[in-house]
């Protein structure tokens, strides 16, 4: 098997994954965000640490990287929290989609904090996946308690296309994978532990399960994406990301026997099309 192929296999098996991590995590039930989001990353800080624990680095790390570290764990402390609360109210498909707006978000993060030029072509798809997540969003057609979840969950792709832009300047700076991981999941559990220290709210041992169950899935997840981009470049895999929406429209019919309206179709529709158009756009782009 080619690299590419590789690479989209794993592509394919971390889109299953995150849509699975959000399905246990519709499944525990109406929990906090926050406590949701203390045990999803509570799985992913333990995986960190024993890779940290047995790397020969171990914890170190590059102290002109510190603000950078601090900036990714915000930004995706915010994007968990808002899509956790969006899967909780809303169609999976629906919640898998407007996070999907991340790699939209990313561009505008990148003109902002990198500095890169944005080309026309590519304000161009941020405008068209705007429009797109208006039919998903559906403001001024129904009720403020169906809206309000999804204006949380596009700032959650905010707020992870955000993340995954700071993660490249990390990269880029030469900071490891594993730490940037450990220390996202640790910030983000200290975050949520105050919350849960005054707020909690008792669990079922059923709850209790599919929360720790969401972990594993977003660590399979985790795992897959970093083995894609390993074998194979973002522009040669990027559409395959979306088949997220696919298996979270499986998996809401499968278990809780509920499909997307039309005019979130036509919002699917519209965002997945500008991103094939990017996606073949990119590739006849010089590297």
């Amino acid at each position: 098997m080619s690299q590419k192929s590789k690479g989209i296999v794993f592509i394919l098996m971390s889109a299953f994954f995150f849509a699975l991590m959000n399905l246990f995590v519709k499944l525990s039930g109406d929990l906090p965000s926050m406590q949701k989001s203390f045990f999803r990353n509570l799985v992913a800080l333990i995986f960190a640490l024993i890779i940290l624990l047995r790397s020969e680095e171990k914890f170190t790390f590059q102290k002109k990287n510190l603000p950078l570290l601090f900036a990714r764990s915000i930004f995706g402390t915010i994007g968990i929290l808002c899509n956790y609360y969006a899967v909780t109210h809303l169609l999976l498909p629906d919640a898998s989609m407007l996070g999907k707006l991340s790699p939209f978000f990313a561009i505008l993060a990148s003109y902002l904090y990198l500095k890169e030029k944005v080309s026309p072509m590519q304000a161009f798809s941020v405008v068209i996946a705007f429009i797109g997540a208006l039919f998903i969003i559906k403001p001024g057609f129904t009720a403020f308690t169906q809206v309000f979840p999804c204006l949380i969950g596009a700032l959650g792709g905010l707020g992870a296309g955000t993340a995954y832009t700071l993660v490249r300047k990390l990269s880029l700076n030469g900071e490891r994978g594993p730490f940037i991981v450990f220390f996202f999941s640790t910030f983000s559990c200290l975050v949520c532990l105050p919350y849960l220290l005054f707020f909690y709210a008792p669990m079922t041992p059923y709850q209790l399960a599919m929360l720790l169950c969401a972990g594993l899935a977003a660590s399979g997840g985790q795992f897959s994406v970093t083995a894609a981009y390993a074998n194979a470049p973002a522009r040669e895999l990027s559409i395959y990301d979306y088949s997220q929406v696919i298996f979270a429209a499986v998996m809401e019919l499968m278990f809780f026997h509920q499909l997307p309206d039309i005019w979130s179709i036509v919002g699917y529709c519209i965002i997945c099309g500008i991103s094939i158009f990017m996606f073949f756009y990119n590739r006849k782009q010089p590297a």
